[in-house]
């Protein structure tokens, strides 16, 4: 007797996950959002970053347009400085003086107090 054997039927596959990276497979290249947004970050950076590098060139150049208010204080300073300078020389010619002084009264004192 033969019997008749029933082959089994393979399992149905299920639908895999969804993949974004089959968008950019089935359109042949990246969408044309992506690039219009690249696009769009270059051209936010030039826009932000030329005037920074303008202003550095100008800084390194030595060219750049100080602030005159900034200038008259610094010169004001300057001046100060060299007053300060000469006064301090004045300030030592007066100690010198000063020790002069205390040595010639510590040696006309001194022989008062050998005679007593």
């Amino acid at each position: 007797m033969m019997t008749m054997l029933q082959v089994p039927t393979p399992p149905t596959p299920q639908a895999p996950p969804f993949d974004p990276n089959l968008i950019f497979m089935n359109h042949g290249g990246p969408p044309g959002s992506v690039l219009l947004i690249i696009i769009a970050a270059l051209t936010a950076a030039v826009v932000i970053l030329w005037p920074i590098m303008r202003a550095f060139g100008r800084r390194l150049e030595g060219r750049g347009g100080g602030d005159p208010a900034l200038r008259s204080d610094v010169e004001q300073l300057h001046t100060r400085v060299g007053e300060i300078d000469a006064l301090q020389a004045r300030v030592a010619e007066l100690e010198e003086r000063v020790d002069f002084t205390e040595r010639l009264l510590a040696q006309n004192r001194e022989p008062d107090r050998l005679q007593r």
